[in-house]
């Protein structure tokens, strides 16, 4: 019979083959056609490498791993799609330097102008390269609510990445303020490649929204979805945010463009929602037990998902995080005496 250190081995080199097969499938079914690094040869697209997802439509890879000066910050996914009349870019980068580096993909993949760029959802690797665009006279578009959050608290954000990435990489970042503000989905016809936003209410945050080209049935599910890779849980509604998948899922997509992790289809989107049920699950049985708040860190562990990136440091301050949000909601429902 085998021990439980041997079973627990057993479960762990599981998880660590499974965290590396939607990387390989990706590469192999999807097709890299990497313009920067080749990767190695590994057969796994390279950061900044753009990759061809369906004709005309592109996503450049973020690297694995934390934003910090290994990545430059250059941890989450933009994608562009081209059509007759130009260039529609979704999400600008971390940086200024980062915003370029985007623009110079897209040139080198098409000689059609950019016409938009889109940012999905407010979050600091997402954001800064905007002003790059904007430079150009490229037109930037956020929904109201994700502009309001950025407006609230992105100084700050842009702060700790001069501190964090240092004030060479950030050099002329600033927090951008958008050129158009939508306030639910609609219809987006910049190219002449009619696309579909797609906006659910408060869900991974306040105004995050998705970008389905159903020409080619990529979607580009911004801060919705990532893959193999803890989300952020900082600015979502967890009931929102799993009818937010719930809308995804039944979207026409073959592909799905993550903010973080390889391009991937809707088992994504099953993973990320077993990801939220288990995290609100757990937590809420801390708060039952009346765990203190200092010990849900290690108390809140979800072996399931160790294998994932960021497990180690983004999954303990998700679930304190939410711990506080529902002892605080606990609080206010108590009656007053």
């Amino acid at each position: 019979m085998p021990t439980h250190g041997t079973a627990t081995r057993d479960v762990m080199r599981h998880l660590r083959l499974l965290s590396i097969l939607p990387r390989l499938l990706a590469a192999c079914m999807l097709g890299a056609c990497a313009l920067g690094s080749s990767g190695g040869g590994t057969g796994t697209p390279a950061a900044g490498s753009v990759i061809a997802l369906r004709p005309g439509v592109y996503m450049v890879q973020g690297a694995s791993g934390a934003v910090d000066a290994r990545t430059l910050g250059r941890v989450g996914n933009a994608g562009f799609i081209v059509g007759d009349a130009g260039v529609l870019a979704i999400d600008t980068g971390t940086s200024y330097r980062h915003g370029q580096a985007l623009l110079a993909a897209i040139r080198r993949t098409t000689d059609r102008p950019v016409r938009l760029a889109l940012i999905t959802h407010a979050q600091k690797d997402f954001l800064f390269g905007a002003t790059a665009f904007q430079e150009q006279g490229i037109p930037v578009m956020m929904h109201r609510a994700a502009a309001d959050l950025m407006r609230s608290r992105c100084e700050r954000c842009l702060a700790m990445l001069r501190r964090t990435l240092g004030e060479d990489e950030m050099r002329g970042s600033a927090v951008p303020a958008p050129d158009q503000e939508v306030s639910g989905s609609q219809s987006l016809d910049v190219t002449g490649r009619p696309v579909e936003l797609l906006y659910f209410g408060h869900s991974s945050g306040p105004g995050d929204v998705a970008v389905l080209d159903r020409q080619s049935g990529v979607l580009f599910a911004g801060g919705l979805v990532d893959a193999q890779r803890i989300p952020d849980a900082q600015d979502g509604e967890i009931d929102g945010w799993l009818r937010g998948l719930r809308a995804l899922r039944a979207q026409p997509a073959s592909v799905i463009v993550p903010g973080h992790g390889p391009a991937t289809d809707a088992r994504a989107i099953d993973a990320q929602e077993n990801y939220l049920r288990q995290l609100d699950d757990r937590v809420r049985a801390l708060l039952q037990a009346g765990t203190a708040l200092s010990a849900v860190p290690d108390a809140a562990g979800l072996p399931y998902f160790a294998g994932w990136d960021q497990y180690q440091t983004q999954h303990p301050r998700n679930a304190s995080m939410l711990f506080v949000r529902l002892q605080r909601e606990q609080l206010q429902q108590q009656p007053a005496r």
